[in-house]
């Protein structure tokens, strides 16, 4: 099974498809948000608001930049990890490949721009660097939780098993937000 197959829902035969090869109804299409990749890289942005105060202020084109830049470099890496843990050895990297896998991983670097939004715009709001870190971390975790929750629902989960995983990706946002406390920023 490539890389990009990883993706597609679950590996399952059918007379229609190969063995070990997703079935086409299960096949995922072209654009479809990625839910999990959401969740992971709201997830890494609100780490990436939590702990960047801990080695002294930011500026908000810092913190801007530090999300953006955080974003694509585990992006990038998915992306790596993703296509060399799936390659068989000897076989040579599929640029096609390559491109669907970059594709279906981009949420990732989406998932930081809505924290950044919300510190370009803290000014605006007559917020300074805790309120604006609070901010950011504030719309990272929410996005989490929507992400999550939205990635259930789309997955045909019962409203209690949504409900679920919108409690589970909160507590792990407060996790986050419980450390930043700690931090004392």
């Amino acid at each position: 099974m490539s890389a990009a197959d990883a993706y597609v829902g679950s590996v399952t035969t059918s007379p229609a498809a190969p063995a070990g090869r997703p079935a086409p109804a299960k096949r995922r299409r072209a654009g479809r948000t990625d839910y999990a990749g959401a969740v992971y890289g709201s997830l890494l942005a609100a780490s990436v608001v939590a702990t960047a105060g801990s080695a002294g202020d930011f500026p908000r084109l810092q913190l801007i930049g530090l999300l953006l830049v955080t974003g694509v470099v585990f992006w990038a890496a998915h992306v790596y990890a993703l296509v060399a843990g799936e390659r068989t050895v000897g076989r040579p990297v599929d640029r096609r490949e390559v491109r669907r896998v970059a594709r279906h991983e981009w949420s990732i670097v989406e998932a930081a721009v809505l924290p950044a939004v919300a510190v370009a715009i803290s000014p605006l709001l007559g917020l300074g660097h805790p309120g604006t870190a609070w901010l950011a971390l504030g719309v990272a975790v929410a996005q989490q939780v929507a992400w999550a929750t939205l990635g259930a629902i789309r997955a045909g989960a019962s409203r209690r098993m949504a409900f679920g995983e919108g409690v589970v990706n909160l507590l792990l946002g407060l996790v986050i937000v419980a450390a930043k406390a700690a931090l004392g920023h």
